[in-house]
């Protein structure tokens, strides 16, 4: 600026580059703010994306289950002297998992049979049988299921097996607060979140993040 005042004969045309340079400067700053502004605006997007599927999984999460494989009779496997009506109570059979029966083929098998037949130790004619000694059975529908092995009298010796297969696995229960644990209030009590509450916050959190 000196210089345009001390050489007026410059003083247009260098008084035209300043402006023309000033101008130059202030457009790409706009540019770059402008350019700024998106990339913001477009990581929010992306992050606000990204909690709403983890919002869906947490809300979907309760519904999802593992298939299980329930070995009959666990280590000692199928064969007698073992209480299969206590190993049936102490598993939860769904649809979808599998039991395994595991025995000697010289000794024993795998006959199912129905309810009747089941209480009488009886192997009709049409019964399926299964003889690899690791028969797999698919669990592919709800109700009672009834196995037995129709060798010599091994069904009477109490080698039969009776199980109820779940459509679906029922929610774990909640456990039980100690007796002399006083009831929590609302300022100091135990904030408990269920699945859909743990969806609602992360939903809240991504409208948060949406609106800064």
């Amino acid at each position: 600026m000196l210089i345009i005042e001390l050489c007026p004969s410059v003083n247009l045309y260098a008084k035209a580059e300043l402006e023309a340079e000033h101008t130059s400067q202030e457009s790409y700053c706009n540019h770059l703010a402008t350019f700024a502004a998106y990339s913001v605006m477009a990581s929010k997007q992306m992050l606000v994306i990204a909690i709403a599927m983890a919002s869906i999984a947490v809300a979907f999460l309760p519904g999802l289950s593992v298939a299980t494989e329930h070995v009959v009779g666990d280590d000692k496997g199928w064969g007698l002297y073992f209480n299969y009506t206590a190993w049936a109570e102490t598993n939860q059979f769904v649809v979808g998992d599998t039991i395994v029966f595991e025995y000697g083929t010289a000794n024993h098998n795998v006959v199912e049979v129905g309810g009747p037949d089941f209480l009488a130790c009886n192997q009709p004619d049409n019964a399926v049988v299964w003889t690899s000694g690791e028969d797999r059975l698919a669990l592919d529908k709800a109700g009672p299921r009834w196995f037995l092995c129709g060798m010599d009298q091994h069904c009477e010796k109490g080698m039969r097996l009776k199980i109820t297969v779940l459509e679906t696995a029922p929610p774990a229960p909640q456990p039980k607060p100690p007796l002399d644990a006083p009831p929590p209030s609302s300022p100091a009590g135990k904030l408990e979140l269920g699945f859909g509450d743990a969806a609602a916050v992360v939903t809240a959190l991504a409208v948060a993040v949406l609106v800064l």
